[in-house]
């Protein structure tokens, strides 16, 4: 009796860890792990996880050091997101490393992480496995003499007040950011081997990356707008990434501190930084840009079942609707770039789907007049959404022996050359049998 007290109690207490796992239904509801060098981050970066903790996310705040952290039990992961706000750490607790945490994000999961001037031999290994590379040099911060904060005007100008950011409404949202970022801290590069990283704040061509306190012995080997101050990737399952080389730029004082480039005379009341991150935490988290699509459905035209078969040159129609999940609910999906292949080795068909504008897209068109097994695909791919990638299968037959026509238009000229023939040959043989 006391082993199964025992059991139960240990169900109930698993069924909640288990119950907020991420849904395709309901992006929102996640689970969100914060690892922390110290748990004064928790007050200093309080209004950036407050955004989060009002938008319905649930976070447990955990050093990055504690002996029992871990990612999953039992096989199931607990969490949905990980956020990495321990830059110095040099090793982690429990069970987590970094082949735990690539294989987190393998799984499908999302991932923040923020280093800074500090950043251990650790967390630069985690931002290598995720496609980008902080600079070499440990001393090293980005130093830009144009692009300043004024209001550190009379130190290293390693504070930067950045305007640079991704043209794509769908990661930052459609409000414009009309003031700088802060950014102190590292910066990076991205590795071009890794199509999936992209820029969304990128240093001016005056930056650099140096070591602040030393003088300049050999050039920098990070100049201009390649460096990259805050990086996203997509992963091919829909895993999102954040990387960025400022801890500072989630903190309370970045978010309240005026902003005033160098060289302009705009005065900002609030640097961008709570606008900006707070829209971009929107997309990581799959509040903004994923997709879904459901009622995948072919027919021929005019009938409403979906065949087992087609016959060649068929007519046929091919549906599907597709969504959007805008933070609370699926709203239809607009847009007049989705295509369909009929695909066999190599696409036969190749048509742009019109829509409704309420989510539903549909396409007619003739099926081949080549028997096989074919594919209905749909590889839609669109910057910071989530990748759709649609196939059914479908057989295609020829004619039987009795649909052929019976008598073919373009054959009617040799039609009357046979039938011609055969009246000349009868006249011919009258003509010579009853002739003198």
């Amino acid at each position: 009796m006391a082993k199964l007290l025992l059991y139960l109690t240990l169900a109930t207490s698993l069924i909640p860890l288990f119950s907020v796992a991420f849904s395709p239904e309901n992006p929102t509801d996640r689970r969100v792990l914060v690892l922390v060098d110290d748990f004064a981050i928790k007050s200093s970066h309080s209004l950036y996880f407050g955004s989060l903790t009002s938008r319905g996310f649930q976070l447990e705040f955990k050093l990055a050091d504690d002996p029992n952290i871990g990612l999953q039990r039992y096989g199931q992961y607990l969490y949905d997101a990980l956020v990495l706000f321990c830059p110095s750490v040099e090793r982690f607790g429990g069970s987590i490393d970094v082949a735990s945490i690539v294989d987190f994000v393998d799984s499908g999961h999302d991932l923040i992480v923020a280093a800074d001037s500090n950043a251990s031999d650790l967390i630069r290994e985690v931002a290598t496995e995720c496609g980008v590379d902080f600079d070499e040099d440990p001393a090293a911060m980005v130093i830009d003499h144009i692009n300043y904060a004024v209001s550190n005007f009379d130190g290293d100008h390693t504070l930067i007040a950045s305007d640079d950011f991704i043209k794509a409404d769908v990661i930052l949202g459609s409000k414009k950011i009309e003031a700088p970022v802060l950014f102190q801290g590292i910066g990076h590069s991205l590795n071009p081997a890794n199509s999936l990283v992209l820029k969304v704040l990128s240093a001016s061509s005056s930056a650099y990356s140096a070591n602040p306190k030393s003088k300049l012995s050999n050039p920098p080997s990070l100049t201009g707008s390649a460096i990259s101050l805050v990086s996203v990737v997509q992963a091919r399952n829909n895993a999102r990434i954040l990387i960025t080389g400022s801890l500072s730029m989630f903190s309370n004082r970045f978010f309240r501190s005026g902003v005033q480039k160098a060289g302009s005379s705009i005065k900002h009341e609030k640097s961008g930084n709570e606008q900006f991150l707070t829209e971009i935490s929107k997309w990581v988290f799959h509040e903004r840009g994923h997709l879904k699509a459901v009622n995948v459905r072919h027919h021929k035209v005019g009938e409403s079942d979906e065949p087992a078969i087609y016959r060649i040159n068929d007519d046929l129609e091919y549906s599907v609707e597709i969504y959007e999940w805008s933070g609370t609910s699926w709203e239809p999906y607009v847009s007049d770039d989705v295509q369909v292949q009929f695909y066999m080795m190599s696409p036969y068909v190749l048509k742009t789907l019109s829509t409704d504008q309420k989510g539903h897209y549909s396409a007619e068109f003739k099926v081949p007049d080549v028997y096989g097994v074919f594919q209905f695909k749909v590889e839609y791919q669109r910057l910071g959404y989530t990748s759709l990638s649609l196939s059914k299968q479908i057989p295609v037959r020829p004619y039987r022996h009795n649909e052929y026509e019976r008598f073919l238009p373009a054959a009617y000229p040799y039609y009357g050359s046979a039938f011609s023939m055969m009246a000349g040959f009868f006249i011919f043989t009258i003509v010579h049998l009853y002739s003198k």
